[in-house]
């Protein structure tokens, strides 16, 4: 056991040291922060202003399109149009509108005239004016009235509650935070297991192997070298909560709330008054999530599901040489269930109670993400608590068969040079009685 903390202590402070560690570390907390802040920032906008020459020649739209923050309309029924898109710059305008005179049943020949391409936004905000002006008068033609026909329609919303304490629910949050953890377990799974993966190749490549095995058996070696790289994971994660919490609680300090409200007001840029709505439905209803429970079998999936494949991460690594399409090919099988979980985590986040998404959740090639997926929508409402023991006991059991095999394929491919082994005798090894 002492020899084995030993290798657990190698390759935790190698890693740890290097600045790789340090950069990513750092990354992703600065990555949560930025997508928090630069909505915010770009709805509020620079508080720049743009003046919109408008030559409306149907007489239709004079004086009806509302001006918005940060642009507004100048009608000039006089103005010739050639003589407008010369000068109109220095004039102090954005863009020329021209509208000639129309047919109000068959609409056609608008344009827009500036420099450079307008943005979305603005491009956006002009369509839209205009249809609705269009409607408009098509009402009035039709004798239909514009103010009874709002106040005709509905939209109303119901108010879901989850769980015997009625507290407020969202599928859309459930289904933000279900994929958000499916896909971090995803990502650990490819880069901690490769990880390993190298890092058994490389000491098999420099000969290190030969020396370390002199002091410690194979199994020892693997086992520490997987339980060294998943500390660093954990440590990131610990470092990672931490920094993101603490950026959380200083947003105020740098966003006044004059700006989200400012953001959520913004007429111009729809998507951004609804992801502004959004967030704040977020704030409301993460109260119906299990944390406590959520974070409990993060640790616990990130843990069985990386310990599952890093066993076999490391049994390839022991067959590999220095040609880098043999390392292709063996670790191809083991990839492949990987990207199997992440397809069905996307049909799980959907609907969690199908029967792709419980059995996906409980067979331990796949359970790690897919369960992720599932628990944010309740337990025991959506994930029965035999369903997540059953997988609990199914990942357990399938790292102690996977640690085993890959143990017997350890011992003797870390040792073994000059000669491309196939997945057949690797498989061979396993059955084969020591």
């Amino acid at each position: 056991m002492n020899k084995i903390w030993l290798i657990i202590q190698r390759e935790f402070t190698t890693r740890v040291r290097k600045k790789s560690f340090l950069v990513v570390t750092l990354l992703v907390p600065l990555a949560f922060a930025a997508m928090i802040i630069l909505p915010i920032l770009f709805a509020t906008g620079s508080g720049e202003t743009k003046r919109i020459a408008v030559i409306d020649k149907s007489g239709l739209f004079n004086n009806k399109f509302p001006d918005k923050k940060g642009l507004f309309f100048k009608y000039l029924p006089d103005a010739h149009l050639d003589s407008l898109k010369l000068h109109y710059q220095s004039a102090g305008y954005a863009g020329v509108l021209y509208i000639p005179d129309i047919d109000i049943n068959r609409p056609s020949g608008f344009e827009f005239f500036s420099k450079g391409q307008a943005s979305i936004s603005m491009e956006s905000a002009i369509n839209a004016d205009i249809n609705n002006i269009i409607e408009r008068r098509r009402m009035e033609l039709q004798g239909i009235d514009k103010t009874k026909l709002d106040a005709i329609s509905s939209t109303v919303s119901v108010e879901f509650k989850t769980g015997d304490e009625e507290k407020k629910g969202s599928s859309w949050v459930a289904y933000g935070v279900g994929y958000a953890s499916g896909f971090i377990i995803y990502i650990i799974l490819l880069l901690f297991g490769t990880s390993v993966m190298r890092g058994v190749m490389e000491e098999k490549v420099n000969r290190i192997a030969e020396v370390m095995i002199s002091s410690v058996k194979p199994f020892q070696l693997m086992m520490g070298k997987i339980i060294g790289i998943a500390a660093v994971g954990l440590l990131q994660f610990l470092i990672w909560g931490v920094l993101i919490t603490a950026i959380y609680s200083l947003i105020p300090l740098f966003i006044s709330p004059e700006a989200v409200q400012a953001a959520s007001q913004t007429n111009m840029q729809g998507n951004n008054e609804q992801a502004m709505e959004a967030f704040q439905r977020v704030s409301e209803v993460m109260g119906s999530i299990n944390w406590g429970l959520l974070l409990s079998c993060f640790v616990f999936y990130f843990l069985g599901g990386y310990l599952f494949y890093s066993a076999l991460y490391a049994a390839v690594g022991s067959l590999a040489n220095e040609d880098a399409s043999d390392v292709q090919q063996l670790s191809f099988p083991i990839t492949v269930p990987i990207i199997i979980g992440i397809i069905i985590m996307m049909k799980a986040v959907q609907d969690p109670g199908s029967p792709l998404a419980v059995w996906g959740s409980i067979i331990p090639f796949t359970s790690p993400m897919v369960m992720m997926a599932r628990l944010p929508y309740g337990v025991p409402g959506a994930v029965p608590y035999w369903q997540l023991g059953l997988s609990f006991i199914c990942l357990i059991g399938g790292f102690l068969l996977t640690t085993w095999a890959a143990g017997k394929i350890y011992r003797t491919g870390i040792l073994m040079y000059g000669k491309k082994i196939t997945l057949k005798e690797a498989i061979k090894w396993v059955v084969k009685k020591q």
